[in-house]
């Protein structure tokens, strides 16, 4: 499968392998915060833990993992965009880090406007699963059962406003069709809720579909990444399954304060690529059902202002909020 090593599709998973690393005044001198936004053991503070470790091995100074969770990650993020901009503070952040602004009625900070772009590190691709009693077996028979049943098909998701529950919201704007959200309060209790059959449909992490799958539980129909993923390669994507132009996935990245000294940056970005591009680490996240990335800072910067002008557009069209 070759499809994903081309270009910005997955991001410039080989693409943007950055040149010699730019010198930075000696940079680190000391210790560097990185601020993850949410609690120990989830997916953002498994990323932010990986770096870090690697860019201390890499950079001979401690990259200090700073727990700050709280309001969906906004008090984080806010913690973050204050912080001093000599290059001595990151972020590690995912997707939900552009869909609070539309989600919140009062967020202190912009995404696009208070941050630097680093590197975008990995993709979290979702599967888009059914329950076996549901009498589909591709995309188009689910659109079509879903046409032919408005408002009674159910998909279960991780909470309003999550990336599963956005995942399914796009599909519905994209298919014409309305299936209806059943909110958990997380993944485990969402994957259970399927399980049971109180809902019939899920966009559901890769790294829970896959065992779910493979034994017969679950039936997967498409990923939901612009193109086929490394740990599922005989799966294919919603688009072309049909749905042109569906894309969505949880990805994970690292940010400054908006100002950073940009040659910092750039030192930061060409480790972060040379970490990310290793093929023992691409095998580790592969294993994991994660897309190793490591993108230029471009490309990150394009990455966010389009996932944020996409989100806010399916959060208006249908009504999710949380506050």
């Amino acid at each position: 499968m070759k499809a994903h090593h081309r270009g910005i599709c997955l991001l410039g998973v080989l693409g943007s392998v950055a040149a010699t690393p730019v010198p930075a005044q000696g940079y680190p001198s000391g210790p560097v915060r990185v601020i993850v936004p949410f609690p120990p053991g989830g997916g953002v503070d498994g990323a932010g833990r990986l770096i870090s470790q690697k860019l201390s091995d890499q950079l001979g100074k401690q990259f200090v993992v700073d727990n700050r969770p709280g309001a969906n990650g906004m008090i984080g993020s806010e913690l973050a965009a204050k912080a001093a901009k000599d290059g001595y503070t990151l972020m590690v952040n995912g997707a939900n880090f552009v869909t609070t602004a539309s989600l919140y009625s009062k967020v202190t900070y912009d995404p696009v406007r208070d941050f630097d772009p680093v590197s975008l590190i990995a993709l979290a691709p979702n599967v888009l699963v059914v329950h076996p009693s549901l009498p589909v077996k591709s995309v188009k028979e689910l659109v079509a059962l879903a046409k032919a049943r408005p408002g009674q098909v159910n998909f279960a998701g991780s909470g309003s406003g999550s990336t599963p529950h956005l995942a399914a919201e796009l599909f519905n704007t994209l298919a014409a069709v309305t299936m209806v959200h059943v909110p958990y309060r997380g993944t485990g209790p969402a994957i259970v809720g399927l399980m049971s059959g109180e809902a019939s449909v899920m966009f559901m992490p890769t790294t829970n579909a896959v065992p779910l799958v493979r034994s017969g539980r679950l039936r997967a129909l498409a990923v939901t990444t612009r193109e086929r993923v490394p740990a599922m390669p005989g799966l294919p994507t919603v688009a072309e399954s049909g749905l042109t132009g569906y894309e969505s996935s949880q990805w994970y990245g690292v940010l400054a304060p908006a100002g950073s000294p940009p040659d910092v940056l750039g030192l930061l970005n060409s480790h972060i690529a040379k970490i990310m591009h290793a093929p023992e680490m691409r095998r580790r996240l592969t294993e994991d059902g994660l897309v190793a990335v490591g993108s230029s800072r471009d490309q990150f910067a394009v990455h966010i202002k389009s996932e944020f002008s996409k989100w806010a557009k399916v959060i208006k069209q249908s009504g999710a909020r949380v506050d």
